[in-house]
């Protein structure tokens, strides 16, 4: 299984009804889109998050947090987020929805 179906599930649901949201199958896992911006991304049982550069360091500080290092060269503003850390749907939510607030900035590509 190259990405855990249920946490994919679980943020399909919480991205299904907004507007400009879709889906793509990227670098073996699934990437969900706002706008053509990658938003979020399940990866293996790991949720990769877009922050945004200002939010980055405040959130490399919370549990089960880590720097998205997906080439070799960490991505400033990307964190993914380990299994662990996304036990509570309520985790998952408010991850998801802080990638969707931040790339919903971006202009549309």
């Amino acid at each position: 299984m190259p990405y855990d179906e249920q946490l994919a599930a679980r943020v399909r649901g919480l991205l299904q009804r907004k507007r400009g949201v879709t889906e793509k199958k990227m670098f073996g896992g699934l990437a969900f889109l706002l706008n053509g911006n990658m938003c979020v991304g399940v990866s293996r049982d790991e949720l990769i998050v877009r922050i945004g550069p200002d939010a980055y360091e405040e959130a490399l500080e919370a549990e089960h947090v880590r720097v998205f290092d997906f080439t070799g060269r960490p991505m400033r503003g990307w964190i993914v987020i380990d299994e662990a850390g996304l036990v509570q749907f309520a985790a998952v939510k408010n991850w998801t929805d802080r990638a969707f607030d931040f790339v919903k900035t971006l202009p549309k590509k």
